[in-house]
């Protein structure tokens, strides 16, 4: 069971995608002995039911290709003249009609319920992620292995290729993570939701009390689009860093 699990999580999307194909054909094929005693409405229905949950356990396409399916084998199958693609009634052709629009909504709001709750997930991961490193800086942890850590929470939250911190600065300043989220690259400001970080390399200085006590500095996924969001936990983090290594720089001057 836990291998059967395991193989759909992973081929989900080509497995929705072959119910989309195939279970309607199936479907309307199975009322062809009914056709005469059970009406097309309540046909349409189940097809439209089917088509619903394909969209909730595929994706957008599997349920654009759901009800595209459905709507031509209804026809075939279920519309005379029968095992034809043509429709001679009206009615059967506003019900042939509904099946692709209310299939169409369907998959939307399927879609949309689905990065939705994906959302909340996420922001329930960053959430915690940054708990800990509030928990981090409020212990005993030295500011090295918080560094450490952020370090490599980054990479997870704005989909590096790489990161690393460095105590010094220097050179002409690459795109840079502004408090806010904000990308500025030569200037101005980077749609980093829809292009991505600008490469080859960007930074997230570290300033607390107006000093900077250094920088992560990030290796972009080309073309990787990264939320506004994402970008605000990625700065809190660094900020966080920055207090305490201000603190320890702060204690050994004393």
């Amino acid at each position: 069971m836990k291998k059967a699990m395991k193989y759909f999580t992973r081929h989900r999307a080509r497995l929705a995608l072959l119910a989309g194909l195939l279970l309607p054909l199936g479907l309307s094929a199975g009322f062809v002995p009914f056709r005469h005693s059970f009406t097309n409405v309540g046909a349409a229905l189940c097809l439209v039911a089917l088509i619903e949950a394909i969209a909730i356990l595929g994706d957008r396409i599997s349920g654009v290709v759901a009800t595209l399916s459905a709507a031509i084998w209804f026809d075939f199958f279920l519309t005379p003249p029968y095992e034809r693609f043509t429709i001679s009634h009206r009615p059967d052709l506003e019900t042939t009609i509904s099946i692709v629009v209310i299939g169409v909504i369907v998959t939307e709001v399927a879609a949309r319920s689905r990065r939705h709750r994906r959302a909340a997930g996420e922001e329930s991961r960053f959430v915690a992620m940054l708990h800990h490193v509030t928990e981090l800086c409020a212990g005993t942890t030295k500011a090295s292995k918080v560094t450490e850590y952020v370090t490599r929470s980054l990479v997870d939250v704005l989909g590096l290729r790489a990161c690393r911190f460095e105590t010094g600065i220097s050179g002409p300043p690459p795109a840079q993570i502004e408090f806010g989220g904000n990308v500025v690259h030569v200037g101005l400001h980077w749609p980093a939701h829809e292009i991505g970080i600008p490469g080859p390399e960007a930074e997230i200085l570290c300033q607390f009390r107006g000093e900077t006590v250094g920088r992560f500095v990030l290796t972009p996924t080309p073309g990787l689009a990264i939320s506004r969001e994402r970008r605000v936990v990625a700065v809190a983090m660094a900020n966080l860093v920055a207090g305490l290594l201000y603190e320890e720089r702060s204690s050994a001057a004393r």
